[in-house]
This record gives C-alpha cells, structure tokens and sequence, in this order.
C-alpha cells in the first residue's frame, strides 16, 4: 500500500484484524528496512495482542535515500501518514515506535499525533563517541505520553538514563542492530502494549 506525502510516497505493510484492538505504527532506522528482527517481534506480539501493525517505509527510503534528511520535513511525512492510517483504522488508541532514527521521529511527532505511547528500539542517544551531542530532548519531547527505550547493552550509540524515559531496558551483549533477544524484546512491549491499548493486564 501506497500514501502520498509532501516528501513523497510511503510504502505501508498493514495487518489488519477485523475488530483491531489498538493501531501500532512502527517504521525502520536511518538506513534499514521493515524486516529488521526486532521490528518484527514487536509487530508479531501487537498482532497477538489484537492490535492493527502498519510497518512503515518512510519516503526518504522509497525513493532509495539512506539518510532521512530534515528532520521538520521527516516529521510532517510521518504526520501525513498517520492521518491517512488513522482514516483507515478508526476509533482505537495510536502507538508509535521505530528502530534508531524512526524512534527519534515516533518520539518527536508523538504529542502532535495524539499517541497513546511509544515503543523506541534503539534509540541512538548521541552519534557513536560524541556523548556531547545528545538527543536526549527528543525523549523527553513527548510530554506525558510514556516511552520505553530497549537498546542493546553495547550499543555505540549510547543508552538513556532511566530517568529519561518512562522505561528503559538493555538487552545483554547487543550492540545497536539486535542480533538476539527479541522474544525478551516482545515480552518487554507486552505490558506497556496492553496498558496503551486498554486491554486486560
């Protein structure tokens, strides 16, 4: 599926139960694709959970770019197509999430798209050994509406503080791409899905 943006189209990749639950929207790193392993884990256990899972292609990588480019412009994307899933998934709470630079935008669009929470994989917290450029704002962007950072224990990119975000996991031994853990990872977002989406505990 195919949605037009002011930075171009977007591929979307939607499961869809008939009476879905909640609508998750995940999307992929700065040069990474949908099929990443942990995007995956998180997709299969929302889908168990009841919930709709759009994976999301940004344009940027539609039209074969590695790097994201302006970030207000990534944004604005991001919002167009959440108003065009939202259209097509009606009347259920909204989470966002995303590996690395897709978390970076799931964190900075959330209080605009009325998200209920957010799932941030990898969230790289500085470029690797520049621990002075942080983008530590951008977690603390949203407000009220709950974070939970999982990075893997060894990833370049830094790890945030617990006190930056609602919830922050390590997976042991990972470095930035997850190379194991995603059931752990799929037993992490478990409660926090539920909770977002109003389900039973």
């Amino acid at each position: 599926m195919r949605i037009e943006t002011s930075a171009g189209p977007a591929e979307i990749e939607l499961d869809k139960p008939r009476k879905p639950a909640f609508l998750l929207l995940l999307t992929h790193g700065s040069g990474g694709g949908i099929d990443a392993k942990d995007l995956l884990a998180v997709r299969d256990r929302a889908l168990e959970l009841g919930g709709a899972v759009a994976r999301v292609v940004q344009p940027y990588r539609v039209a074969g770019r590695r790097a994201p480019g302006s970030a207000a412009k990534q944004d604005e994307a991001w919002l167009e197509i959440v108003a065009d899933l939202r259209k097509r998934v009606k009347k259920v709470p909204l989470i966002q999430g995303g590996r690395s630079n897709g978390a970076r935008v799931a964190c900075r669009t959330a209080i605009e798209a009325a998200a209920s929470g957010v799932i941030a994989l990898s969230f790289p917290l500085h470029p690797p050994g520049k621990p002075e450029n942080t983008r530590v704002e951008e977690l603390r962007s949203t407000g009220d509406i709950e974070v939970v950072v999982i990075n893997g224990a060894r990833d370049p990119f830094g790890v945030p503080d617990a006190a930056d975000a609602t919830q922050v996991e390590t997976i042991a031994g990972q470095p930035h791409s997850f190379r194991s853990g995603f059931a752990e990872i799929a037993d992490i977002v478990t409660p926090p899905l539920r909770r977002w989406a109003g389900l039973p505990e």
